[in-house]
């Protein structure tokens, strides 16, 4: 009869720890998608330095230039502080590629919206604005395009010739199976 009660009580204390630990994974993450931070006054400002803004899916950082994408060293700690503009693509102003890269999610005990902004990207569709202010100057963008590809797969950095802006993030969320490719052109 103890013998029972006590594995009783040690299934319900496995069901509690589960739903505790769920709640501590899932909840930041949670809490940034439903309820994301409304931008800040500035965001509205053409600012001097290098910001981008997605009005839609409440997206915006300060960016981060010339971040080597293909030193994971490097990158890993700027993605912690916003969005990266890779090395060897363009600055906006330049009419030519412009690739930008940053994190969807991380580790539940590291996420903030600085380390998330493109939690929503997936939720971007055709038309969809993405701002870029550079040098005092405001850049305005149309979402022309999206794709899921391979981690492998760079074929859409082969002609970095086009006045494009190319924004990447892992997905699914929480996970670097693939990769989210949004295309914007400017309007």
């Amino acid at each position: 009869m103890a013998k029972k009660r006590f594995l009783y009580y040690l299934g319900n204390l496995f069901i509690l720890m589960s739903l505790a630990g769920f709640v501590y994974i899932a909840y930041p993450v949670m809490l940034i998608y439903f309820f994301p931070p409304s931008p800040p006054p500035h965001t509205q400002l053409i600012r001097d330095g290098f910001y981008l803004s997605i009005p839609k899916i409440h997206a915006y950082s300060e960016v981060i230039v010339n971040v080597d994408p293909w030193n994971e060293n490097v990158y890993k700690e700027v993605l912690k502080k916003g969005v990266a503009h890779a090395k060897g693509t363009y600055l906006p102003g330049e009419n030519k590629t412009i690739f930008l890269f940053a994190h969807s999610s991380g580790s539940p005990w590291e996420i903030t919206h600085q380390n998330t902004v493109f939690l929503r990207l997936g939720e971007l569709e055709k038309n969809d604005l993405v701002l870029i202010d550079y040098k005092k100057k405001r850049y305005q963008y149309i979402i022309y395009d999206k794709k899921e590809v391979s981690p492998i797969d760079t074929n859409y950095l082969k002609n970095i010739d086009k006045d494009i802006v190319i924004l990447q993030t892992c997905t699914p969320i929480g996970t670097s199976l693939k990769r989210l490719l949004i295309f914007a052109k400017e309007s």
